[in-house]
């Protein structure tokens, strides 16, 4: 009785021994003397040793941080960027089977991506469409890494670290153009006050009296003032009707 008692915990511990849990978020890829031999879902698993063997795989979605890498754009700028990519397994055995180790892989093709994308672009292209060309990085990781069994999410671009020469030419850059704009407003507005001048000036000339109502209230105003000094121009109209005068007397 007691070697049978015996023999039933042992069984118990050969048993226990053998059982591999699988979480919910994992999968399980099996081998059996070295080959390939399925996929497991969640739950407890036997797994006989030296015969059997279990890698486990997590499903869920993955962040890797891209180091700050040294890249020089299209029209020969040195920057410094950053990134963050996204990526999730798919498919557990291939993740195994095709690459060594996935996560060192996927990490190394989003660095070398990420150079070969900036070098495509230029530096102004680079600051104003990063959500384009984070999109290509995307794709491009995607498709590589798609043998692998990997999904590549979304890549998102952190940084972009730019030498201080050239952010302080791009600031004069940008004073100049604010600059430029002053200058045409300016002299935009010039132009309107000219035209408007150009017809006030033709509307008095075209209507008789118009100059010397206008010469008047200009008076009106100025002589508020008591301690301003007027000097009065005659009009030429004046003078001539004088001369006028003068000749119908000589007569």
């Amino acid at each position: 009785m007691e070697i049978f008692i015996w023999l039933l915990i042992a069984f118990c511990i050969l048993i226990l021994s053998f059982l591999r849990q699988v979480n919910q978020y994992e999968r399980g890829v099996m081998f059996t003397m070295g080959r390939y031999s399925g996929t497991r879902n969640p739950g407890w698993r036997i797994v006989v040793p030296i015969f059997q063997s279990m890698r486990k795989v997590d499903m869920r979605l993955k962040a890797v941080d891209v180091p700050n890498q040294e890249a020089i754009t299209k029209d020969n700028v040195s920057c410094q960027i950053n990134a963050v990519i996204y990526y999730k397994v798919i498919d557990a055995a291939k993740a195994i089977i095709e690459v060594e180790n996935f996560y060192y892989a996927v990490s190394q093709l989003a660095q070398t991506t990420m150079r070969n994308v900036v070098g495509s672009v230029t530096l102004d292209e680079l600051l104003s469409q990063r959500d384009a060309v984070s999109d290509k990085i995307e794709e491009i990781v995607d498709k590589a890494s798609e043998n692998w069994g990997i999904n590549a999410e979304s890549v998102d671009l952190k940084d972009i670290m730019l030498p201080e020469t050239m952010k302080r030419t791009m600031a004069k850059q940008a004073e100049a153009e604010r600059e430029k704009r002053a200058v045409i407003i300016n002299s935009e507005g010039e132009v309107l006050a000219a035209e408007n001048i150009s017809k006030a000036a033709t509307m008095l000339s075209a209507s008789p009296g118009a100059l010397h109502l206008r010469t008047l209230n200009s008076i009106n105003d100025i002589s508020s003032d008591q301690s301003n000094t007027i000097v009065f121009a005659v009009p030429l109209e004046v003078l001539r009707a004088f001369e006028g005068l003068n000749k119908k007397l000589e007569k």
